[in-house]
């Protein structure tokens, strides 16, 4: 098995978010030279557990691929503790409706097995991640954000949450709410100035898939 370097993973980390050494240091309440230092020029030689913790928090990874030791004692090895998760290079619209017309693979982001593990059961081949498109989920959601969809989740478990729906040929992304009695949901937008939809009956609701995580940049 290969180890993981801790500066190469921070640092494709902090690229892979859109996110700068200075904003990164500044984070965990540095100067904003300390993680270019710690990456470039390996000073300090490892992360204090406090800055560790905080960073694996904020980047959704074990504290071991940053270099903590793991419950044996050892540290973090082997790039099989990273999963890759598919991102394709379309969106789910928070307003009208994205018409798909490109379903292109980009560049995967590779999430911690563990910490996967919590968030969902699906195995990887059901999970994937697109873009949010407009503003009618926010605060919940931005325009720009980064969702992963458990393809695996959808009407047969369907119960209250935001979900990516398919309507013709395009991808909306709503909240819905089950109605218990009658099988009728509420489709609804978040941002109040844009409209619900409050008594749709279940079985016309193309569901693709839960969303069950989001990463944004911050600022």
């Amino acid at each position: 098995m290969t180890s993981i370097d801790p500066r190469a993973e921070l640092d494709r980390l902090i690229r892979s978010r859109g996110e700068d050494y200075a904003g990164i240091s500044r984070l965990i309440g540095r100067n904003a030279a300390y993680i270019q230092q710690f990456i470039k020029r390996g000073v300090p030689r490892k992360l204090d557990g406090d800055d560790r913790r905080t960073l694996a928090r904020y980047f959704g990874v074990s504290e071991t691929v940053l270099g903590a030791a793991d419950a044996s004692g050892a540290m973090q090895t082997g790039a099989e503790r990273l999963l890759p998760i598919a991102r394709l290079d379309i969106g789910a619209s928070a307003g009208a409706g994205a018409v798909i017309d490109r379903e292109q693979p980009l560049y995967p982001m590779s999430f911690d097995r563990a910490w996967l593990r919590r968030l969902t059961r699906a195995p990887a081949e059901r999970l994937s991640i697109i873009r949010v498109q407009g503003d009618s989920m926010q605060p919940t959601l931005a325009d720009g954000d980064d969702i992963m969809i458990d393809r695996s989740d959808g009407a047969e478990r369907l119960r209250d949450g935001v979900y990516v729906l398919r309507l013709e040929d395009a991808l909306m992304v709503k909240r819905l709410a089950l109605n218990p009695v009658g099988g009728r949901v509420a489709v609804r937008s978040d941002n109040p100035a844009y409209p619900s939809w409050p008594d749709c009956p279940a079985e016309d609701i193309n569901i693709i898939g839960r969303v069950v995580w989001v990463g944004r940049k911050l600022g």
